[in-house]
């Protein structure tokens, strides 16, 4: 007598080891959400990151700038009066006789000095950032104006001898003499070491304000015409 099919048999098999179709189904949906979600996460990547940038810094000399930026540093005023007389003689009478015609002037000025910062170069110019530390060589300083106070200039006599002729121009004469014996006043002061002092204090306390903890502070050597006030 021979028995039904064997649930052993190799198509007993098969159906027991087939998975159910859901199974199958769930399976491929979760490849294909996959699949898509890590393409998704590979085109954000190359979208949402941030392009590599290359940031080239050209450095400007600060210093240099910061201290030309001050042009014609004017440090000291000085105020001065003087009294200069000036006398012209006159020969009369084939110079059997002497006249005089004479002025004498009361002069005050004002006298100004600085050191003139526009030639300045960065051959003048050494910086030490690692150990903030700046040296600067600066031109020497010189006398800018002198102008006279002409409120407080005046004539002070006037005496033309009876033989003489007047001189219109004495007075002019006068006041340019006077401006040059202010000049050598002011400079007999010290009017220029006061200049060189003033500017170190002015540049040093700019420097370091900078930043910089070390500052040197040197000047070239006063030129023969320091003392000429200089025009613009």
């Amino acid at each position: 007598m021979h028995g039904g099919p064997d649930a052993s048999g190799p198509q007993g098999l098969n159906e027991s080891s087939d998975m159910p179709r859901w199974v199958v189904v769930l399976l491929v949906l979760f490849a294909v959400l996959g699949a898509l979600g890590g393409g998704f996460a590979i085109a954000n990547a190359l979208t949402d990151a941030p392009p590599e940038r290359v940031v080239t810094v050209r450095a400007t000399p600060p210093v240099l700038q910061s201290v030309q930026e001050l042009a014609r540093l004017e440090t000291v005023s000085f105020r001065i009066e003087r009294v200069v007389q000036l006398k012209e003689e006159q020969r009369r009478a084939f110079g059997l006789l002497t006249a005089e015609d004479s002025i004498l002037l009361v002069a005050a000025a004002d006298v100004s000095a600085g050191v003139d910062l526009r030639s300045l170069n960065a051959d003048r110019v050494e910086v030490d950032d690692a150990n903030n530390r700046v040296r600067l060589r600066l031109p020497a300083p010189a006398v800018f104006t002198i102008a006279l106070d002409e409120e407080r200039t005046f004539v002070h006599s006037r005496n033309t001898d009876l033989l003489a002729k007047p001189n219109v121009a004495l007075e002019s004469q006068a006041r340019r003499a006077a401006l040059s014996e202010l000049r050598e006043a002011a400079l007999a002061s010290g009017i220029l070491a006061r200049a060189e002092a003033g500017a170190k204090r002015t540049l040093t306390s700019l420097l370091m304000a900078l930043g910089y903890q070390h500052v040197e502070i040197h000047f070239d050597a006063p030129a023969v015409d320091a003392g000429a006030p200089r025009s613009d």
